[in-house]
Formats: C-alpha cells, sequence, structure tokens
C-alpha cells in the first residue's frame, strides 16, 4: 500500500463530494459559474454522480488497487473535461482550480500504478 496513494485519494475524493453535494442541491455559486459555462441543469445530477463514484472508487480503491487506478483515470478525464468545458467559454480565470485538481488525480493515477 502507497500511502502517497491513500492521502491522494481521500483529499481528492473529499474535494469530490463536496463538489458533487454542491451540484445536487444547486448552490447558488456553482450553478452560477455553470450555467455561464454552458452546461446545462439537467447535467448537474449526473455530473454529482460521476463525483460520487469517482470517490468512492478512489476510497475503495485503496485495497483492490485496479479498482483506485481506473477510478483516477475517470476522474482525471472529469477534471480535465472541466479545463477544457472553461477555456471553450473563454473562462481561463476558472481553469486552475480544475486543472490542479485533474493533476491531484493524475498523481493518483501514477501512484496507483506505482504501487499495484
Amino acid at each position: 500500500m502507497s500511502v502517497a496513494y491513500v492521502v491522494l485519494a481521500v483529499l481528492l475524493s473529499l474535494v469530490l463530494v463536496v463538489s458533487g453535494r454542491g451540484k445536487l442541491v444547486r448552490d447558488e455559486e456553482m450553478t452560477r459559474t455553470m450555467t455561464r459555462l454552458g452546461v446545462p441543469r439537467s447535467w448537474f445530477p449526473v455530473l454529482a454522480l460521476l463525483e460520487f463514484a469517482g470517490a468512492l472508487g478512489l476510497l475503495v480503491g485503496i485495497g483492490p488497487r485496479p479498482l483506485g487506478v481506473a477510478a483516477a483515470v475517470g476522474v482525471t478525464l472529469y477534471f480535465t473535461g472541466a479545463v477544457v468545458t472553461h477555456l471553450r467559454a473563454k473562462d481561463a480565470k476558472g481553469t486552475p482550480v480544475p486543472l490542479v485538481l485533474a493533476l491531484v488525480a493524475a498523481a493518483a493515477l501514477v501512484t496507483g500504478l506505482a504501487s499495484a
């Protein structure tokens, strides 16, 4: 077991759960930002479900590492998509957070692969 993977998985899972909850309860600021980016409100529950699934996969993947690696791939792709969405909407100011989260997810992927 890699301590680095466990730390990254737990921290990233916390972020994913908070973000997913914000989408489900339609947090005012989150809704305003996502609407400005062109994300339909009908996608909010699906995006929240993806975040919850990613968090669960990262945490459960502390044991069977292939699950954690698969979850890290999905979370990396999810946040890469968020970066692309911000850039397509010409919202360069909004890209740092999803970019950092994509990099953290990629780090979880690398540490998960290294310790598998």
